[in-house]
């Protein structure tokens, strides 16, 4: 199963990261993409179709800590061009837990996939995924994580321990604090 190390934050002054990102991109402008993530009820690890557009979607199965990070997520990627009727199947069968919409800024930054995230119903975002390549385990994921977060100005308190369905489910009526 492949894997990367995450780490997930809230922006402190998403501007300023953006250009920080950018500049750790080699100046690349950064690729905006739209997204819905519909999660279902899963009994291990969680199971998320994203949508990626009307007719391309990716059902995602992965299973990683709730800690504030670095983070080892082992994950497995199945492409659909049905979103919409496997989200009918996948709430059939399972039940859906919640729904994340949200604004994709992505730079690529070597190994590592750096999101600059507008979540809608929860604000800005910074989540860093670094792809462990052959021969490397999650210390080295780690390290480069850190490293990154550093640059980006990320402080140990901006980090989040949970998934942004996490703190959209906190924030539901009659959800228990």
């Amino acid at each position: 199963m492949p894997s990367n190390v995450e780490l997930k934050a809230r922006a402190r002054d998403f501007a300023r990261q953006h250009a920080l990102a950018r500049a750790l991109a080699g100046g690349a402008a950064a690729e905006r993409i739209e997204q819905l993530d519909v999660f279902f009820r899963c009994p291990q690890g969680r199971l998320k179709l994203r949508y990626l557009a009307a007719d391309r979607g990716e059902l995602i199965y992965y299973e990683r800590a709730d800690d504030a990070g670095p983070s080892l997520s082992r994950y497995v990627i199945a492409p659909t061009g049905a979103p919409s009727e496997l989200e009918c199947a996948l709430t059939m069968a399972y039940g859906v837990a919640g729904r994340v919409k949200k604004t994709r800024h992505l730079y690529l930054a070597g190994q590592t996939r750096i999101h600059l995230d507008e979540v809608e119903g929860l604000g800005q975002f910074l989540e860093l995924e670094v792809v462990l390549g052959e021969g490397q385990g999650a210390g080295d994921g780690e390290a480069v994580a850190t490293s990154i977060a550093s640059a980006l100005g990320i402080a140990p308190e901006d980090r989040v321990d949970v998934a942004y369905v996490d703190l959209l489910a906190a924030r539901a009526p009659g959800a228990q604090k």
